[in-house]
């Protein structure tokens, strides 16, 4: 009904292999309607950020995968993970995560960085992206511009980092910089507060730090995605209504707006009432839709149906990449 770009599903709706396939299948069959193909995403970044059912073999953390320091584990492993979610009909997943676990009080990151410095975190960062890329998945690297040296999670409340532009980029926007340079697709916006850049609005929300930082400094072409809209950071703070308009005109392309169906409507219907208003401006949907397309088209993407999983060869490769 309300042509929606994306979907992205969580260890709720996902059972088994095949009851996932279903249900991709399904949703993929109702956006037949739409003239373009639908982003079916999930978070798998292995570790305990995992949404796959207990057929599968276990994926290691990023920590674990970060203390081999192996640029070709990094990417069979991205491969590997690849080919699980491909193959259940997921087109997109929300890794490689790219910050940095330069907090040793921050558990919101912790075990999910690859690395405590930039280097390792920018090598294998990628290596991941590319093995991901290379099973025609989508990544998107987050959390935009650094989550590693926060204590808040962003799930409850709004962390604060007060570091400046300069320190930033000598740190904590090193791989994500990288990750520009060799053709990262999309990026997610974290929900932090960078107080020496915008006092006002995390970074979701946050003209500088997406249009300037981002978009013109670092020179990201691709699509960029908010993290969550509902969770705490946004909600506890904001009207998300309003939020959600700020974080589109900031330079964000596709917000996430993960849980509740009211929640979604009504931010659908925000986002409409400001383009209609002129508080959202024509030329700035079109730049997002055509990103979108861009994106859509560079990956092939299709709603076409999918086989059930091949469980024995996807756990196969699993065990290959992790034991070679």
């Amino acid at each position: 009904k309300h042509h929606v770009g994306g979907v992205i599903l969580f260890k709720k709706n996902i059972k088994s292999a095949s009851q996932t396939t279903a249900l991709i299948n399904s949703i993929k069959e109702i956006n037949n309607i739409n003239k373009l193909p639908i982003f079916v995403s999930v978070d798998e970044e292995g570790g305990r950020v995992t949404r796959m059912p207990d057929e599968f073999e276990k994926i290691p953390s990023g920590r674990d995968v970060g203390e081999k320091n192996d640029e070709n584990y990094s990417y069979r492993i991205g491969s590997a993970i690849g080919n699980m979610i491909g193959q259940l009909g997921f087109n997109m997943n929300f890794a490689p995560v790219l910050d940095i676990n330069s907090n040793p009080l921050n558990k919101v990151i912790d075990d999910r960085a690859l690395g405590t410095e930039p280097d390792i975190v920018k090598r294998l960062g990628i290596s991941i992206m590319k093995g991901l890329q290379s099973r025609n998945i989508i990544p998107v690297i987050k959390h935009f511009p650094g989550h590693g040296d926060t204590t808040v999670d962003s799930h409850m409340g709004l962390p604060v980092v007060d570091y400046d532009l300069e320190r930033l980029q000598d740190f904590e926007l090193i791989p994500f910089a990288e990750a520009i340079q060799n053709n990262a697709d999309a990026v997610m916006i974290a929900h932090i507060l960078m107080n020496k850049i915008d006092e006002d609005y995390p970074a979701s929300m946050s003209y500088k730090v997406v249009n300037d930082i981002l978009r013109d400094d670092m020179g990201f072409k691709g699509v960029v995605f908010t993290d969550d809209m509902t969770m705490g950071a946004i909600e506890k703070n904001f009207n998300i209504e309003d939020a959600a308009v700020r974080a589109f005109n900031a330079g964000c392309d596709i917000l996430l707006v993960c849980h509740g169906y009211e929640k979604e409507l009504s931010v659908i219907k925000a986002l409409k009432e400001a383009a209609e208003n002129g508080e959202i401006s024509q030329e700035r949907i079109d730049e997002s839709v055509y990103r979108i397309i861009q994106l859509k088209n560079k990956y092939g993407l299709t709603d076409a149906k999918i086989d059930d999983a091949d469980i024995a060869n996807i756990n196969e490769e699993i065990d290959k990449a992790i034991y070679q």
